[in-house]
């Protein structure tokens, strides 16, 4: 049971958490394209895609902690320092996504200045758009360093019988 347990846990990582990390990644600088050419569409276009592949698979990411921690639980490792320090992470790489990434995506959306005619043609409104792209990519950053130290934790899981 153990096995089929880790392997959906990481499968729910690689399917869930790939997609999030990599289209929030993405999203910062199609905002730059898009604020580059407000007449242009595809750059909305492109933005909104990105956005709804962060929401659907954050939704679908709740499943890596419910079967990594019923893992844990068949492996009896609940109390190693290593797992706790995860589920730490884990929970703030979450947090970020939820309150700073989804919503930053949204607030850049809801800008005018992404459409022809918008506040992008009235002075500053690119500029506002880039420095919220610019935090934007700072915290989508900050997110991926968590889930990158987690793996890692999960890989190397100090003090593990198991070798590593």
């Amino acid at each position: 049971m153990t096995k089929l347990l880790l392997s959906i846990h990481v499968l729910a990582a690689i399917v869930a958490i790939g997609p999030v990390t990599v289209a929030a990644s993405m999203f910062p600088a199609a905002t730059r394209r898009a604020l580059a050419e407000p007449a242009d569409p595809r750059g909305v276009a492109v933005l909104r895609n990105l956005h709804r592949i962060c929401r659907v698979y954050a939704t679908l990411g709740v499943l890596v902690p419910v079967f990594g921690l019923a893992t844990a639980r068949s492996l009896d490792v609940l109390g190693d320092a290593w797992l706790i320090t995860s589920i730490i992470m884990t929970a703030t790489a979450a947090t970020v996504l939820i309150v700073l990434v989804l919503p930053g995506q949204a607030a850049i959306l809801a800008n005018d200045g992404l459409t022809a005619g918008g506040a992008g043609r009235a002075p500053g409104g690119a500029v506002q758009g880039r420095r919220a792209a610019a935090r934007l990519g700072m915290v989508t950053g900050i997110f991926n360093l968590l889930w990158a130290a987690v793996v890692v934790l999960m890989i190397v899981r100090p003090g593990s019988t198991t070798g590593a």
